[in-house]
């Protein structure tokens, strides 16, 4: 609701614009009055307000001196409305020069005076709605840049000039990189952590949000060791001042040099998959993973590309026969003590979890947790490998339930072929003999979306891809992807992505 303050030296004057005016109703308040500018001015101060209606001839300080005041010294951006009883040009005409929103006469026409609030809060929506747009575009485009650098998807150089601009410092030798998750993260958690600074724990932090809607924090660090334990030390003062009943899932990836950054970003990722294992931890830190210090990559005893390949292919027999047999040499191994039986366990099944999740793109906490609460309790090498097994079926068994009927399949494989075409739900019916209504119900059923939702998705999906890699208008790119309609592309794309064609393209 939008404040106004009013002033004039004729009191009823004053009670009357009270009266007449359903302010409420235009989402508007009056929070004051004065009698003169000087005392309008020091009220103003004390009562800010986005409209000041004032009379021009008044004593002690006019209504042109208290719009120049007001301007200079407490809001540059006032809206004005000019009442006066004196129909003069010179009055007029430093009015104008003022910016100011209507001259009204007195008496005062109603209707004008209505019609003069109605396009004086249009343009405070404008001006707030603009505010908020190029906030929200600096963060999405400082998350952008961040994310980029911690993929290792963007020229150190552009990175560079993009940080400058965004008055992003790194400035330390080393960081260590923090994700901290949560169900249901609000943008809250974000503006809070960016409170947490280098006075309040002795080390700087950058925080952003990245593609997967987790908070991520860059410590920077002057020490590395030390420096990582200090990162550790305010993830735990984090936690335990975290407002919410809901606790954060804290992960803490290794320190690193500055342009190894993002070897600490994919270790912080992979030690919040570690929480299915570790539920109770403050922080799962990679440097206590089960594989102990170092890349856990190359510890990692099995030929994981193969198991990655029998997953892929749905070949369950042969997954868990390669699974028994895996097992059964690593026993074999001179040196190799029950807790490296373990460990591998824990590694594989973790690994199990992320390659499911990769291909459906989708949390798949439920689905293991039975599995992983049977291998913080294994006690021998057939109990690992039986959690093991389990968990490999679960993975296949989820990727086979995915397989669609023939008819939706069929409705899938087409619109990969074909999404920049005209389709419908009755030219599909059609094409595969099906009533539309019922093919309508079916893919719903299937895909969790109904046909025009996907249809949009996934249209939206490949106009990324060609606002990414090409160098194609806007219009071109909606006619490329089955939009006919720039202006419904526009509206589409922003619903999905959140910003306008023109604006992802900036990002990029």
């Amino acid at each position: 609701m939008y404040k106004v303050f009013i002033v004039d030296d004729e009191p009823f004057i004053i009670e009357g614009l009270y009266d007449i005016i359903d302010w409420g109703g235009m989402d508007m308040e009056i929070v004051g009055h004065a009698e003169n500018g000087k005392d309008a001015l020091e009220a103003l101060a004390r009562r800010p307000a986005d409209i000041l209606i004032t009379d021009i001839s008044m004593p002690v300080m006019n209504g042109l001196a208290l719009i120049r005041s007001a301007r200079e010294t407490l809001n540059a951006d006032l809206k004005v409305i000019v009442l006066s009883g004196f129909n003069e040009f010179d009055y007029l005409k430093e009015g104008m020069r003022l910016g100011i929103e209507n001259y009204l006469l007195k008496p005062i026409n109603l209707e004008e005076l209505k019609a003069t609030l109605a396009n004086t809060i249009s343009k405070l929506n404008e001006a707030r709605a603009s505010n908020n747009f190029n906030e929200q575009s600096i963060r999405i485009l400082r998350d952008n840049v961040m994310y980029r650098w911690l993929m290792n998807q963007i020229d150190p150089a552009q990175f560079g000039e993009r940080a400058e601009l965004l008055g992003i410092r790194l400035d330390t030798p080393y960081v260590a990189i923090a994700i901290i998750s949560m169900a249901h993260l609000q943008r809250e958690t974000l503006d809070w952590m960016a409170t947490r600074n280098e006075s309040d724990y002795g080390t700087s932090i950058i925080a952003f949000r990245d593609m997967e809607g987790d908070v991520v924090v860059v410590f920077k660090l002057n020490e590395r060791e030390d420096g990582l334990e200090q990162a550790a030390q305010l993830l735990r003062n984090f936690r335990a001042e975290w407002p919410g009943k809901e606790q954060p899932r804290l992960s803490l990836g290794s320190a690193e040099k500055l342009e190894d950054a993002a070897h600490s970003y994919a270790h912080a990722r992979k030690a919040q998959e570690y929480y299915m294992i570790y539920p109770d931890r403050e922080i799962v830190r990679y440097d206590e993973l089960p594989s102990g210090q170092g890349d856990n990559q190359q510890r990692f005893p099995l030929d994981w590309a193969e198991y990655a390949q029998l997953i892929m292919a749905k070949e369950k027999e042969e997954l868990l026969h390669r699974l028994e047999d895996d097992f059964a040499q690593l026993q074999k191994r001179e040196g190799l003590t029950p807790a490296d039986i373990r460990d591998t366990g824990m590694e594989l099944a973790v690994r199990l979890k992320m390659q499911l999740e990769e291909i459906r793109h989708d949390e798949e906490t439920q689905l293991f947790q039975g599995s992983f609460d049977q291998l913080r309790q294994a006690a021998s090498l057939e109990q690992v490998v039986e959690m093991l097994k389990e968990a490999a079926g679960l993975t296949v068994d989820a990727l086979i339930r995915d397989v669609k009927s023939p008819i939706v399949q069929q409705v899938l494989n087409h619109i990969k072929d074909a999404f920049n075409e005209d389709l419908s739900l009755k030219k599909l019916g059609a094409m595969y003999n099906i009533h539309p209504v019922y093919l309508g119900q079916l893919f719903h059923k299937e895909v969790n979306e109904t046909f025009t939702e996907y249809m949009n998705k996934y249209r939206v999906e490949k106009a990324k891809e060609l606002l990414k890699n090409t160098t194609l208008k806007v219009h071109d790119i909606a006619t490329n992807v089955g939009y006919w309609e720039t202006g419904y592309f526009y509206k589409q794309f922003k619903k999905h992505v959140g910003i306008s064609p023109s604006e992802y393209r900036g990002l990029l």
